[in-house]
């Protein structure tokens, strides 16, 4: 098995996994290999260091972050006031203006996490949200996490009745169903 480190032409970092190099040149030419997070096809192999599995690590820590209940009063989530900060951590600011690489890379992995966090908590009501959000606002379907695809315009009329909702970008491979 070959662990690549890989970047498209924007800029986005992430790995892949072929059973050889042909293996690998042989998807790239393709196009099978894209960017988990825009979908370039316009793939570059990145210089990497060789991984070795020396031992047995540690476990990692099975507690999930909950998902935050919601007040029956008004449905908006009760957030913890200081829930401990999902991995990889942020950098709180950055001394340097351009962000350098590895800064950018926890950034995506972040975003990555969140998404993937979203997707797996949620009902996927599809082009029905903005009806589904209000029914759920004004107490005619049960409460429960959902997401799905809305207008601007829907959207609008949507936070000026005072129901919560958040823009969420998914990259495209995501949308598929869950395994």
């Amino acid at each position: 098995m070959k662990v690549l480190d890989l970047q498209c032409a924007q800029g986005h970092s992430f790995e892949g996994w072929f059973g050889s190099q042909d293996d690998y040149d042989s998807q790239r030419a393709r196009g099978l290999v894209t960017c988990p997070v825009c979908q370039d096809s316009d793939i570059l192999k990145k210089l990497s260091a060789p991984r070795l599995n020396l031992g047995h690590g540690v476990a990692p820590d099975a507690a999930q972050a909950p998902v935050a209940p919601r007040d029956a009063s008004n449905g908006a989530a009760n957030w913890p006031a200081a829930a401990p900060s999902p991995e990889p951590s942020l950098p709180a600011h950055s001394a340097d203006p351009a962000m350098n690489t590895d800064t950018l890379q926890q950034m995506q992995a972040a975003m990555m996490k969140m998404v993937r966090h979203v997707l797996a908590n949620t009902e996927d009501v599809g082009s029905q949200f903005a009806q589904e959000a209000r029914k759920i606002h004004y107490g005619e379907r049960q409460e429960r996490h959902i997401r799905g695809q809305a207008t601007r315009e829907e959207t609008e009329a949507l936070i000026d009745e005072g129901i919560d909702v958040m823009p969420l970008p998914v990259p495209e491979n995501l949308k598929g169903p869950l395994h």
